[in-house]
């Protein structure tokens, strides 16, 4: 079981970076907004840029983030029943729920994430909300990132789930 161990904390560490990496959008998308409320409000004169940025920004720390709040155990659960279980009762219910709906749902998402980031890059997709044509394609790219990181972490999780079996309790989260 040391082995499953330290490939679910590989596993966890990956999520991590990459939410932690992704985190700096925020920080951006605080600065952009500020610079467009400053302009628009202060000087009358607004960008055309910042909805853009706004949305784009926004929608990849929203995606980016899934992986690492689900290696934290983030995610809403309605478990009003279920954390009264015993351990090995609730990994092996989170483990046939893995299989049934998590893996199919991400799996779909990295499949149609690759199309339409490959189509959209293809295109040199373009933002039409703006006058400015900001590229779209990086954001529907991160969909195909974004669900490969889930499905990474979601093996990290199933793995955390047959050493909470064999265990009897759940391994700790760093």
């Amino acid at each position: 079981m040391s082995k499953l161990r330290v490939i679910v904390t590989c596993i966890d560490l990956i999520s991590e970076s990459v939410g932690k990496c992704f985190s700096w959008c925020i920080v951006v998308l605080i600065i952009g907004i500020c610079y467009e409320v400053l302009m628009r409000y202060s000087f009358n004169d607004p960008t055309s840029w910042a909805y853009d940025m706004s949305f784009i920004l926004y929608g990849a720390l929203f995606m980016m983030a899934g992986a690492f709040t689900l290696s934290k155990g983030g995610h809403v659960r309605g478990d009003f029943l279920y954390r009264k279980w015993k351990a090995s009762n609730q990994a092996k219910v989170d483990l046939v729920l893995y299989f049934l709906f998590f893996f199919p749902g991400i799996l779909a998402m990295v499949i149609a994430g690759f199309g339409y980031g490959y189509s959209s890059f293809s295109l040199g997709e373009v933002s039409v909300n703006s006058p400015v044509g900001i590229p779209i394609w990086p954001l529907k790219s991160l969909i195909f990132f974004s669900g490969f990181f889930l499905f990474l972490q979601g093996t990290g999780e199933v793995l955390r789930c047959v050493i909470c079996i064999s265990e009897g309790s759940w391994p700790e989260r760093k």
